[in-house]
């Protein structure tokens, strides 16, 4: 008999699926996916057709909210929603926003956000310079506009807001500024996934023609569709640049004015289920309340891991309040892989770090946390740290200062 009859004779109560489990949520310490609400999870629980009226109504209504919230004129800016992860999204600029011929983009990097960038240039054959910072300091200005005045000409200058590979936040208002100065034909493009919804941005004052995030991000909805902010004017600029068919914004973009509809099948559940979390968002106070909450999360954690020996990567203020990277102890009995799965056995998941030069880890505080979760992990990293016979404060790396990734 063949493995596959062999599999057509079992039911499908003598399979056992390990993978399906009633354990409880554990808690998500990471830069996404998040913690997401019961409720939000409850909403989820309708079927809904992507051609039904009441569908395509929540569709209007995401595209006009996501604009309100960030403080700009509708007449001036739309929304485009696209199925898939905030990566999509990304490429999806790139390819709706550089032309076929001529098109250059600029790439401004400091971390794996920015290098990913890169790399979606690169697969797509889209002529691309990167100009890099330390990873562990955010974009200098000054420097940027010293490499714009060089004559240069690019369609494109793209930066990521909250670099979350590290924590740091770049200053894109500023760097918004200096391009639409010194290269005013060249739109401005914001990676704002761990940031939007939680950290101020003020897109009219940053000259910022795309912005991108996520459901999944500080809205605390559920992974499924990413979107744009988008200046009409610049957007409409670009029929024909795509490379793509799915990633084609102005496709998208016509579609949903046309009818209301996603060119192909959309993620109707995580659609629905961010309405919801979005009437959270609101009930919380919008972006100041969401801060405001984000903000406690990460003074609790700060202080928590100082007093149990840990040392920051970055210092200062360009470290924002999203995520945070730590050094490893310099202790012999520490291994991060065993220290993460015995905080993961505890319920607690955090993430390792993502950087070329130094061995970090990652604790994000955003999603559905509060100070009492924050609490609750410091206490069972001090119970992992001991039972893995690292002392209490944890021996402090010397410090380095990391050089160009």
């Amino acid at each position: 008999m063949s493995f596959i009859s062999h599999l057509a004779q079992r039911t499908w109560t003598s399979v056992k699926m390990p993978f399906i489990k009633t354990n409880p949520d554990k808690k998500l310490f990471t830069p996404g996916p998040l913690s997401c609400s019961q409720s939000v999870k409850e909403a989820m629980l309708r079927d809904l057709g992507s051609r039904d009226e009441e569908f395509l109504n929540i569709i209007k209504l995401i595209r006009q909210k996501l604009v309100d919230i960030g403080e700009v004129p509708p007449e001036e800016f739309t929304t485009v929603l696209l199925q898939g992860c905030g990566t999509y999204a990304i490429e999806a600029v790139f390819q709706t926003s550089t032309p076929r011929c001529g098109g250059r983009v600029l790439i401004l990097s400091n971390g794996a956000y920015g290098q990913r960038m890169k790399k979606i240039c690169d697969i797509s054959s889209i002529p691309c310079d990167i100009f890099e910072f330390p990873e562990d300091s955010a974009v200098e200005v000054a420097k940027v506009k010293e490499q714009l005045r060089k004559g240069d000409q690019y369609a494109v200058v793209a930066v990521v807001h909250c670099e979350t590979s590290t924590g740091v936040i770049n200053p894109i208002e500023e760097l918004g500024q200096a391009v639409k100065h010194y290269q005013p034909q060249a739109a401005f493009f914001v990676d704002a996934m761990s940031s939007f919804g939680a950290v101020p941005i003020r897109i009219q004052n940053g000259h910022i023609d795309y912005l991108v995030s996520s459901a999944n991000k500080c809205f605390q909805g559920v992974p499924g569709f990413s979107y744009i902010i988008a200046r009409k004017s610049e957007l409409l600029k670009c029929r024909g640049n795509s490379r793509s068919l799915s990633f084609d914004l102005v496709d998208q973009y016509e579609g949903l004015e046309g009818n209301g509809q996603f060119r192909f099948t959309p993620p109707t559940h995580t659609l629905v289920g961010f309405v919801q979390a979005l009437q959270e968002f609101q009930e919380e106070g919008g972006v100041k309340g969401r801060a405001r909450r984000y903000k406690q999360n990460c003074t609790v954690l700060q202080r928590g891991m100082e007093e149990l020996g840990f040392s920051k990567l970055v210092s200062g203020d360009s470290g924002g309040y999203i995520i945070t990277s730590y050094y490893y102890p310099d202790h012999p009995n520490f291994d991060f892989e065993e220290f993460y799965y015995r905080l993961s056995q505890l319920g607690q998941l955090i993430y390792p770090g993502k950087l070329s030069n130094a061995n970090c880890f990652r604790i994000g505080n955003i999603g559905n946390l509060y100070p009492n979760d924050m609490k609750y992990l410091l206490k069972c990293i001090g119970k992992v740290l001991d039972g893995m016979g690292v002392p209490v404060p944890v021996p402090v790396p010397a410090p380095i200062s990391l050089p160009m990734p």
